[in-house]
């Protein structure tokens, strides 16, 4: 290690020529990297990313060629198949290729597509696992995904499929019943039809729902809002995706856990958002 590589001593996993390593880069924040991403941006001879991918991270590999293969709701964007096959190409001429997706690869991230593809041609693969905004955008919002006095269930779910349509598989009657919060990717264009499915299943028009875009970054947006009047609160703030949408009782610990504002000198809220009379237990 030198003073311009954060890598401490390790047995690091080099990135050869003609492997092809799919790498998440977290919801945003550089800092959200992990130790192995960095690892393959400084040895990547072509960083093909995806829209999400902030600029500032390829900055790590300026030796790199890099790519842009963003696939936007709505926008032009480069078919599946193609970037897949475009990345068989690059490892056949011998480049070290490093796929660089925002969030997981594998968490709503067409990962599990490339690398099939990539296995298909007999192309060697490594993956990176990375932090989903799930996650990782939830929790700069101040939403933990679980707490204990809220929540032992957790669903992700997309809010569009390869149509571009609300999943016709998902059984939105079960998911309501069956999942104390519900975190859904990609839901902005159908949050309509889904609160209303939501409704109809039984969730109250009361429920809590929290709505982060863009999130982890310095233009992070937070609705706080619920199913009966996300529709038109989502409308009056202007809202635009990417965002993550988070429907349940979880969304009320933002008043306690809302750390952004507080490091700006806001102060909580409430310090027992669950009605109990009492601060938030501690873990």
């Amino acid at each position: 290690m030198n003073d311009s590589d954060p890598r401490p001593s390790f047995d690091w996993p080099v990135l050869k020529p003609g492997w092809v390593w799919l790498c998440g880069a977290g919801p945003g924040d550089p800092g959200l990297l992990t130790l192995h991403a960095l690892n393959a941006l400084k040895q990547a001879d072509v960083v093909i990313y995806d829209a999400l991918v902030q600029e500032a991270i390829l900055e790590w590999a300026p030796q790199a060629e890099h790519i842009y293969a963003g696939k936007r709701g709505g926008k032009p964007s480069a078919k599946q198949r193609d970037i897949s096959l475009r990345l068989v190409d690059l490892a056949r001429e011998g480049k070290r290729v490093l796929r660089l997706k925002g969030g997981d690869p594998f968490v709503f991230g067409r990962g599990g597509e490339e690398a099939q593809t990539l296995v298909q041609y007999g192309i060697p693969v490594r993956i990176i696992p990375g932090i989903s905004a799930g996650i990782g955008g939830l929790a700069y919002a101040g939403i933990p995904v679980t707490h204990r006095d809220v929540n032992q269930s957790v669903t992700f779910v997309t809010g569009h499929d390869q149509s571009g349509q609300t999943p016709s598989s998902l059984d939105w009657k079960a998911i309501a019943q069956g999942s104390q919060v519900i975190v859904i990717y990609m839901g902005m264009k159908h949050i309509a039809r889904i609160a209303g499915e939501l409704m109809r299943a039984g969730r109250p028009e009361s429920e809590p729902v929290g709505v982060v875009t863009t999130a982890t970054t310095s233009e992070q947006q937070v609705l706080e809002t619920t199913l009966g009047t996300i529709v038109d609160d989502i409308a009056a703030a202007g809202l635009e995706p990417p965002a993550i949408i988070c429907v349940g009782r979880s969304v009320l610990m933002r008043q306690v856990l809302d750390w952004q504002s507080q490091a700006d000198g806001i102060e909580p809220r409430n310090l027992d958002p669950l009605g109990r009379g009492r601060p938030a237990e501690s873990a």
